[in-house]
């Protein structure tokens, strides 16, 4: 046995083993102590981290309220729809898998893979608002990460005949247009959330708890009924397609509580096709656009002057040779009458006559009469963009400007505006706000002239829808109806273009009992006629005889009661 040689055995100090035994020691207390430190003192560190394998929070829309008729029948509601969604960290999927997906979501490959591999975080959208069907075959593929989720879809049973009142949601279910936006909280809700267990292919296996409750969105009852909505808008498609007009309107009122009845326009576009049709077609011309009125202004010209004691229904006024000159500037009649009264002014609506009384009056008189019925101020629907009109301070006014606005010249204002004045002749000298809400009981109003002029409005009205005025097609049979004509040149930049009409009628029926008003406009015709009398008034009577038909009104009129001019008659037109 050979002996190890001194000179290469290693001797170690004694320290240098203690120190690594404490080293060691140390290390092991540490990992106790974290241990301790982890499962005792902070287990919840460890048990977030075990349940983010397994537990997710979900969370659970909120059903939007449904937007309802006066007849609570329904204008908008919302359906369920299943959204294809993705957890990028746990999706395993094969090629295959990815082109048999990609084909039932309708998208290429290439766009898929990218989708999933940009997603960010723990959920992204695939595919949103697929019907059931198609998204239950989706599943049926069993992709690890790949799952649904419940979200909703708006749908409009009125289609194109409401879509102006109710407009749209977008795909987040936000309202984006009309009363959808206006009442976008009143509707919309607050969304929720649970805890569930999910398997590695991410199905729900198990729900936990819930965290928060979704507080569906509240239903709103419109004063619309859909009844008189789509009789409205028929009737308005029928004149703006026979006529070759550029655009329509009409607004129906509840001439005694101010709630809209119905309010159409043209063109109109689908609510329910989700690709946005251009911005046009989406106005609800009604409110938000503003026109010339012409000569349906005529009449509170009129009751301007008879409250202020000048003038009578029967105060005659010579308007013959039918123009009169005001500052080099000249107003013309379409037609020269010669002596007329008040009351044969608005029946023939000459323009000579309603300027000579307003020239007669101080122009803050008949700035007061226009500012109390609402023109140049919201009416305050609570539709959103609401116009306001424009109606110039009575101090800036010349002559000529206080003659023209006397039959609707030099003054802007908006259908709405325009029907909800008419309050002032069927509600005795009292006009009403108007309200898109159902209401319960008539909102206060405001007395403006005296019931005694107002009746006298609604006489001279009635002759105007007579043989020797200007809209005998306004009759209804059954019904006394009073109403006045429009037939108002558009401005062209600075000047009024020679061949571009705007053509109106608003009236009102029972005239012994006046329960409904109707404003129709129809935006440059452009088949021949443009006289208020002809292009507007029929739409007038046809909606009218209708609605007062579908609400059951009593007849205050004989049913033979209808009397039209003879065929070789002079027609009776205006024109400003």
């Amino acid at each position: 046995m050979n002996a190890v040689s001194p000179a290469i055995v290693i001797r170690l100090p004694a320290w240098r083993s203690r120190a690594l035994l404490i080293i060691l020691l140390g290390a092991f207390v540490v990992l106790l102590g974290r241990a301790f430190y982890l499962q005792g003192l902070n287990k919840t560190f460890l048990q977030q981290k075990g349940e983010s394998r397994y537990s997710r929070v979900v969370e659970l829309s909120a059903t939007r309220g449904m937007i309802m008729d006066r007849n609570r029948e329904p204008l908008a509601i919302s359906t369920p729809v299943e959204s294809v969604s993705v957890t990028p960290s746990e999706v395993e999927i094969t090629p295959e898998q990815t082109q048999r997906l990609a084909t039932l979501l309708e998208l290429d490959s290439r766009e898929l893979s990218r989708r999933i591999a940009e997603a960010d975080g723990k959920f992204a959208y695939l595919k949103r608002h697929l019907p059931p069907e198609q998204a239950a075959r989706v599943i049926s593929l069993d992709i690890p990460g790949v799952f649904l989720r419940r979200e909703y879809r708006r749908y409009y049973p009125g289609s194109e005949y409401t879509a102006h009142l109710i407009g749209v949601t977008n795909i987040d279910h936000k309202g984006q247009e009309a009363l959808e936006l206006a009442f976008d909280e009143h509707l919309a809700g607050k969304p929720g959330s649970r805890r569930v267990i999910i398997d590695r292919r991410g199905h729900i296996v198990e729900d936990v708890k819930s965290i928060r409750t979704p507080q569906q969105g509240r239903d709103l009852v419109l004063s619309i009924d859909t009844r008189i909505q789509y009789l409205a808008y028929r009737e308005l498609k029928n004149a703006v397609v026979a006529n070759r007009a550029k655009a329509g309107g009409i607004v129906v009122l509840d001439a005694r509580t101010g709630e809209v009845l119905a309010m159409a326009n043209l063109p109109s576009y689908n609510p329910n096709n989700r690709e946005k049709p251009e911005p046009a077609r989406m106005r609800n011309r009604a409110v938000t656009d503003l026109f010339e009125p012409g000569s349906t202004l005529k009449p509170f010209t009129a009751a301007a002057a008879i409250e202020s004691g000048l003038y009578t229904p029967d105060t005659v006024i010579q308007t013959a040779p039918g123009s009169m000159t005001i500052g080099g500037r000249t107003i013309h009649d379409a037609h020269s009458e010669g002596a007329l009264t008040v009351a044969q002014v608005i029946q023939k609506s000459s323009n000579v006559g309603a300027a000579k009384m307003a020239l007669a009056l101080p122009s803050q008189k008949l700035w007061n009469m226009f500012n109390a019925v609402g023109f140049g101020a919201q009416p305050r629907s609570e539709f959103p963009g609401e116009s306001a009109g424009k109606l110039r301070a009575y101090k800036t006014w010349r002559p000529i400007e206080q003659a023209t606005m006397a039959y609707g010249h030099g003054i802007s204002l908006s259908l709405l505006q325009l029907a909800r004045a008419y309050m002032l002749f069927t509600g005795n000298g009292e006009i009403r706000p108007v309200t898109l809400i159902k209401t319960d009981a008539p909102p206060e109003g405001a007395q403006v002239i005296s019931a005694e002029t107002a009746l006298q409005l609604r006489n001279m009205l009635e002759m105007v829808v007579r043989p020797g005025g200007t809209a005998p097609r306004a009759q209804v049979a059954g019904y006394r109806v009073a109403g006045k004509t429009g037939t108002a040149h558009k401005l062209d930049g600075a000047t009024y273009a020679a061949n571009k009409y705007v053509s109106s009628f608003v009236g009102f029926a029972p005239a012994s009992a006046p329960q409904l008003i109707v404003a129709v406009m129809i935006d440059e015709p452009g088949a021949g006629q443009y006289y208020g009398g002809a292009i507007a008034a029929p739409v007038f009577s046809s909606v009218m005889a209708g609605a007062l038909r579908l609400l059951g009104t009593k007849p205050d009129a004989p049913l033979n009661n209808v009397v039209l001019p003879p065929p070789d008659a002079p027609e009776i037109r205006e024109e400003v």
